[in-house]
């Protein structure tokens, strides 16, 4: 099992000093990825489906991963999730090809539609387009990564005849891994991308998840160079080594394990006590 921890650039660790020391803290205890979440703006009164109070930091995905970067030397940094379907592909293919680059090649990117009306609006979206420009996106920004003359022709983004460089470090791409556990968001990992990723799920809903996606995968082409899907879960609660036993058993390979929210002593203790029990 690779254990990774979320909540880097947001909340407490919004503060770069916090961040900082967590980051270090947490290379040295073995930890395999730092994540980061994404929200550009959220409901000010909080209403559902909203994950934060509107007051809630969150620094913008890949300024908190470069700065993490340029403290730590080893750890993976990873997007849980950037929100694809509000961007700019060819803008964001540059965003995270930069970031890959900065970080030496550990750049793991999660990315999900997105799920809050009011942040869509906000922006300018049209809501009922984010699944279609998700999927649309995603090769997109793999052909600036990897065609010698990139091109693009789609409903929300075409482009030939440019460069965008530097490219990745790492060959294709940094890995992209799919947020979200509806049906079409399980069918976009199977169909685009290295991983898959459900946030804040217990035991139950992850081997549910699974067993969807092995569904998915049995009636869906999947292109042979993305290899097995890997999966990264976030469970609801700190697990024990018996509930990551149970992870195991279910088809997870990472969990990332949220950050308490208390204060910089409370982080550091959390990541120093599970490391210690958990991660050899």
């Amino acid at each position: 099992m690779k254990f990774g921890l979320f909540g880097i650039g947001s909340g407490v660790c919004a503060d770069p000093g916090v961040a900082r020391r967590v980051a270090g803290a947490a290379e040295a205890l073995g930890y395999e990825s730092l994540w980061t979440g994404e929200h550009v703006v959220l409901p000010d009164p909080r209403k559902a489906p909203s994950p934060a109070p509107p007051e809630f930091p969150m620094l913008h995905p890949s300024t908190a991963l470069a700065y993490v970067a340029a403290v730590t030397h080893r750890v993976k940094l990873g997007t849980g999730i950037v929100l694809i379907a509000q961007r700019n592909p060819v803008v964001l293919a540059k965003e995270m090809a930069s970031l890959d680059v900065l970080s030496g090649g550990r750049l793991i990117l999660g990315i999900g539609a997105g799920y809050l009306a009011a942040e869509f609006e906000a922006l300018g979206v049209p809501f009922n387009e984010r699944g279609a420009r998700t999927d649309e996106f995603v090769p997109a920004m793999r052909a600036l990564w990897t065609e010698e003359q990139p091109s693009f022709a789609g409903r929300y983004v075409r482009f030939s005849g440019v460069q965008s460089r530097p490219r990745p470090i790492q060959p294709g791409g940094p890995p992209i891994v799919i947020g979200g556990a509806s049906d079409a968001a399980l069918t976009r990992a199977v169909r685009h991308a290295q991983g898959w990723y459900g946030f804040a799920m217990d035991v139950a809903t992850a081997r549910d998840c699974v067993a969807r996606l092995e569904s998915v995968a049995s009636r869906t082409a999947r292109p042979q160079d993305l290899g097995p899907l890997e999966i990264s879960i976030t469970p609801r609660r700190t697990p024990d080594a018996a509930m990551v036993a149970e992870y195991a058993d279910a088809g997870v390979h990472r969990l990332i394990v949220l950050l308490p929210q208390d204060d910089e002593e409370a982080v550091l203790n959390h990541i120093e006590s599970f490391a210690r029990d958990l991660i050899a």
